[in-house]
């Protein structure tokens, strides 16, 4: 018995020692095939939108229908049955029809900055896949939500050198709870001139101009023309008059502080060169305000207070589709955004080398408490952006560092993100309210909460805030501010940090689905 004992000992103890070689040489074989690549082949161009991915194009569908329910003003083919008609006199005081544009989260206000840079990503994220979004018959809802942005903007650009910026008394706003359809407090307006200086909404607002008038060129040109020559004179003013609106406006810097204009003015001007070919506009991102700006070489999150990341994936684009096209003069400058606009996308790929730690423990990027979903959303947006680039150019791998990656593994990732806020998560719930089983019930939202036919004001509506039941009305599409770091949610109407929705998050999830809503997806010229 002795021997036989000790003989099985023998055989476990070797085969121990392989089982550890063989795992040895597994991990070995796949850190050369990331180092040298996992193939000099680049994947195939994919060709017309794919097979509809069921998952996406559903949530794709639900997250539209948020834009709906911030709708403010006189609402055409309402579809939401607790929305109404709502501050159709904004704006009256100073003679403009300020009556549309979009509410901003939970509240009643609109602000301009948040507002615009939602306008801006929603064109990209049409320009970029509006052939998917046709495939699953979502495009004519997404076009119509920007329109109904822009026009509002139009309106909020009376003359060359004055931008509206805000509709709204936020201290005001936010010591009321009640619905935007029984409001009957004071709306002022706030403004930026050439007294007042306000470069980073100014900027901002004539990137979704630019950007807008590329989505509506074919379908209308009248209007496109129209938003274009906004955003010229937009952008002249903010470069002319620079200064920070946030700084110039103290009061608004509790809500949307801007902690600089010179990203905005970047991201304008790439927007304005993609609108009309003009090669001032690359003279001024590639020139010393670039070297004043773009903080190349350093990669930043992409958000509604900074846009440099979005910037140079949105440059990077000229370097894989029109480098040939491109002036030598300008070629340098842009190679320096692309290879920012890479840094970027290493630092968001898991098994880089370079790869940002600040991640749960479910996978999902981590940068901020408050509204924590915002920045990984925006990253995986960038990320199947840049990798489709990849793949349409026949790009195969991205470098980082000594390992290399394919556009395959960025999509991976942003598949990642986005399933994440789906309910592929430790929680098991989807923060993106109406998709899934279980999903956000006491969303921070004033219309949400309060029945349709409560008549309640501005202090009495505090009881429907402070109600213990879920709210009456389902905001459909809402993407809430999302899970702490430890992953954990807390779903109280009171907990405005992490179950209030806002617009500009709409936007990014909306480009993100649309990115994912087909099994394969090629990037066209927009231009």
């Amino acid at each position: 018995m002795g021997e036989k004992s000790r003989s099985r000992g023998r055989c476990c103890c070797w085969f121990i020692v392989i089982v550890i070689v063989a795992v040895a040489v597994v991990a070995i074989v796949y850190t050369v095939k990331k180092k040298i690549g996992h193939s000099n082949n680049p994947d195939p161009v994919p060709g017309p939108p794919g097979a509809v991915e069921q998952k996406y194009s559903s949530a794709l569908k639900i997250s539209l229908q948020f834009f709906d329910i911030q709708k403010s003003g006189k609402l055409v083919n309402n579809k939401i049955p607790w929305r109404g008609d709502s501050a159709l006199k904004d704006g009256s005081q100073a003679n403009l029809d300020l009556s549309k544009g979009l509410y901003d989260a939970g509240d009643n206000m609109k602000f301009g900055f948040p507002m615009a840079f939602t306008a801006t990503v929603l064109s990209w994220a049409i320009l970029e896949y509006g052939d998917q979004m046709d495939h699953v018959g979502q495009l004519e809802p997404a076009q119509v939500s920007l329109k109904w942005i822009t026009d509002f903007l139009i309106n909020a650009h009376p003359s060359e050198n004055t931008l509206y910026i805000q509709v709204g008394d936020p201290v005001a706003d936010h010591d009321c709870w009640q619905k935007p359809e029984v409001m009957t407090e004071k709306r002022p307006l706030i403004q930026v001139n050439t007294s007042c200086s306000g470069s980073d909404v100014a900027a901002e607002t004539a990137a979704a101009m630019a950007s807008a008038s590329l989505v509506f060129k074919k379908s209308d040109s009248t209007y496109s023309s129209t938003l274009l020559k906004h955003a010229k004179q937009l952008f002249t003013f903010a470069d002319k008059n620079e200064g920070s609106y946030s700084e110039n406006i103290p009061e608004i810097a509790t809500y949307y502080n801007s902690t600089g204009y010179g990203d905005e003015l970047l991201w304008a001007a790439s927007w304005l060169y993609h609108a009309t070919g003009d090669d001032s506009y690359l003279d001024y991102v590639t020139g010393q305000n670039g070297e004043d700006y773009a903080n190349w070489d350093s990669p930043t999150w992409f958000s509604w207070d900074n846009k440099l990341a979005g910037t140079q994936v949105l440059l990077s684009r000229l370097i894989f589709f029109k480098e040939k096209d491109i002036s030598n003069a300008y070629s340098s400058g842009l190679q320096k955004y692309r290879k920012t606009a890479e840094a970027v996308m290493c630092s968001l790929l898991p098994d880089s080398p370079t790869a940002t730690k600040d991640r749960t423990d479910g996978g999902l990027i981590w940068v901020a408490e408050w509204n924590s979903l915002q920045h990984p959303v925006a990253s995986a947006f960038l990320a199947v952006i840049y990798s489709d680039y990849m793949l349409t150019t026949q790009t195969p791998n991205l470098d980082c560092s000594s390992f290399s990656f394919t556009p395959s593994d960025l999509r991976d990732f942003a598949k990642s993100q986005a399933d994440y806020v789906l309910g592929k998560n430790p929680m098991e719930m989807s923060f993106l309210v109406g998709y899934g089983d279980k999903f956000p019930e006491f969303v921070h939202h004033r219309g949400a909460s309060i029945p349709k036919d409560s008549k309640s004001g501005c202090k009495e509506g505090f009881k429907w805030l402070d109600s213990t039941d879920p709210n009456p009305n389902v905001a459909t599409g809402a993407l809430v501010g999302g899970p702490f770091l430890n992953e954990t949610f807390i779903d109280a109407r009171n907990n405005s940090m992490q179950t209030e929705p806002t617009t500009y998050n709409s936007a990014i999830i909306v480009g993100l689905l649309s990115s994912l809503v087909t099994t394969s997806s090629a990037v066209q010229s927009f231009t």
